[in-house]
Formats: C-alpha cells, structure tokens, sequence
C-alpha cells in the first residue's frame, strides 16, 4: 500500500531539514528521504570512540550575514561562540590565511605598516589583468604570481583536479585579500557552532517529520507525493540524459592523538606539500578543549565517491543549463541546494534559500 503525503523532501540536509520543519509546522503532510544513514547530509557529525564530536565530512564553520538564518536556527540550538583561524604550511612556515598584511610581510620578509602601505605594495604585485577568464587570470589580477603559484596554484590543482586556469574566477573570488591584521577565515558579522553539534541542531528540527533513511528515490515507489523537492545532484534526477556533470570528492583520514592539541589552529592548509589540502582540528571550535584526545583529519580531493564540490567552468555551467531547462518545465518539483544547482553555495546561503521557498510555497 502507498504512503501518500503532500511534500516528499530528496535529501536530509541544510536545505532538506529546513523545509521539512517549515512544512510540517504549517500541517502539511511530510516524508523527508536520504540514502545514507542518517540526516544532516554533509554536515553530519557524531561523535567518536574518544569520545569527541568530530565532523564526518570535512569542517563545517557556521557563518552568517542574515539575521533570518541566525533566529530560525536558534530555535533547534544554543551556539558557541568560534574564531576559525586557519593558516597555510608553504615553505615550511605557517601563514596566516586568507592573506593580510601579516602575511604579506613574513611571506617577503617587509615590514609594511598600516592599509595605506599594504595596498600600495600588493597594487605593484599584481599583474593588471582587467578581466580576470579564469581563476587564474583573477588571482594573478589580485595577489600577484608570487603569492599565486606559492598559497593557490598547486593547492587549486589537488583540490579540483585541473588547474586553476580551466576553473570559473569565482574559485578564487570566494578568498579575500586583506589589507590589515585581521586573521579570521571569514568576514560574516555572526561567527559560531551550534552547541550540541549540527545533527543534534537537525534532529530537534525533524521531531514532527516523518524520515526514511538508507532510501535512495530512484527506487522507491510506493511513496504517493503531491509535489516533490529535490536536493540531490540535478543530472541524476533526470537519468544523466545529457551526460554526467562533473564533481569533485574527498576522502577522509581520521587520526586520534592522546594529546590536548596537534596543531595551532583548527585548519592548516597544504598547497605544495602531501598528498592532502589540509589538516582539520575541529576541537579548536567545538568546546572540547579540555578532553585529553584530540582527533586530526587528512582530506584527500578524488574523482570518485560522494560528490562535494561542482566543479565551476564554462564547460560545467552550460551543461547544468540543459538540466535546469528540463527542470523549469516540471511544475510541481522544487531543485534546490549545491548539487541540484549545481553551485558552491555556502550552508548560510543554502538556509537563505530553503526559507524563501518555503515562503514563495506557502504564499502560493
């Protein structure tokens, strides 16, 4: 016998837990599915044998501009204040990163002093290139080659598998150059992690919604739904009728350690050295300070495995194009988050947008 509902979320993560919640509280009938085993999608964590809460898919840093993100999920958590500090292991010193003036100056050995005198030297570092093709071009155009090929080029390489001059400026627009001191990884106004964890945050969420795990959509047919919402990879959705769109994965290395601390900040990235992009040290963020383990994780970009991250180029963006033309006919199904967009957004911008749906659905 088929269960019938009036929304059948694909995908129990940011954009998938959100409009559950939201549709349920206004009596809509609701069964949310996802293929792994549990919700959060990848911003899952658990915590481990030692006892630590440790994210299962790579760092997860809650950030945001948007005070309708911040208050819609301050009701499902308490959040611990956190500084994400993260530098770059380049010539066997540590960086400050993204780049500031006190990176600039251990990098060329200067001592610049105040914004005036930063934005002058970096203006004669880098190369005048009005419009930037590729993410290259663009960071040439900002940082100059030197601070290029030593913090970006071969960083961009492992972690996209192509080099930087075949992907889209917006790889490299997302990363600042700042001309002061300041070290934070981000600019956004409200920096913090949910107290108890993102699947905590996300189980009180779905208290009222019905959820099937281990259900992958293409084999599950005795779901009734009046009106879809997908937020897995789009080509799948339409059977890859015009080829598959490219992404690109991680694989994750857990290492637990009997110490308090492994490394000074919670990321150290890698552009030139190992096989990985970078070591994470989550317990720097999440409020474990005093636990006497610690637990580091590798990541190791790959072409196999779960997809993370579209791989943003021209190719890429027109052949996403054909499927969002497919995906504009289809009345009664909602496309929505990084994969079904094909788009690198960010967990604040993918909350944003799950709350306007929910809005343009209830008023509709």
């Amino acid at each position: 016998m088929q269960e019938k509902c009036d929304y059948l979320i694909v995908g129990a993560g940011f954009a998938g837990c959100i409009l559950a919640e939201r549709l349920t509280s206004i009596g809509k009938k609701v069964i949310l599915i996802d293929k792994r085993d549990h919700v959060g999608g990848n911003c899952f964590d658990f915590t481990n044998p030692k006892g630590l809460l440790v994210h299962k898919y790579g760092p997860h840093y809650f950030r945001t501009d948007s005070d309708q993100v911040k208050d819609y999920l301050s009701k499902f958590t308490e959040w611990i204040p956190a500084e994400y500090i993260v530098k770059a292991f380049v010539n066997g010193k540590l960086y400050p990163l993204p780049i500031n003036r006190d990176t600039i100056n251990q990098f060329f050995n200067i001592n610049l002093q105040g914004e005036e005198e930063a934005k002058y030297f970096m203006e004669k570092k880098r190369e005048k290139i009005e419009n930037p093709k590729n993410a290259e071009e663009f960071a040439l155009s900002v940082f100059g080659r030197e601070i290029y090929e030593a913090f970006f080029k071969n960083y961009t390489k492992k972690h996209w598998g192509i080099d930087a001059r075949d992907l889209a400026p917006s790889v490299v627009a997302r990363i600042p150059l700042r001309h002061n001191t300041n070290n934070k990884y981000v600019n956004e106004k409200f920096q913090a992690m949910p107290k108890e964890g993102y699947t905590k945050m996300f189980e009180k969420m779905l208290k009222n919604t019905k959820v099937l795990l281990n259900t992958d959509f293409k084999k599950t047919n005795e779901i009734d739904y009046k009106r879809l919402i997908f937020t897995g990879p789009i080509d799948e959705f339409f059977d890859y009728k015009f080829g598959k769109l490219p992404y690109r994965s991680v694989k994750f290395n857990f290492i637990d350690l009997k110490q308090k601390n492994h490394q000074p900040s919670v990321q150290i990235n890698y552009p030139n050295d190992f096989d990985f992009t970078r070591k994470v040290e989550i317990k720097h963020v999440t409020g474990q300070k005093e636990h006497d383990f610690t637990t580091v994780v590798e990541e190791f970009p790959c072409d196999e495995g779960d997809p993370f991250y579209p791989i943003p180029n021209e190719k890429n963006e027109e052949l996403y194009k054909k499927y969002k033309e497919e995906a504009d006919k289809l009345a009664n199904v909602f496309f929505i988050g990084r994969m079904a967009e094909y788009k690198y957004l960010n967990m604040d911008h993918v909350a944003k947008k799950a709350l306007e749906l929910f809005d343009k659905i209830k008023n509709d």
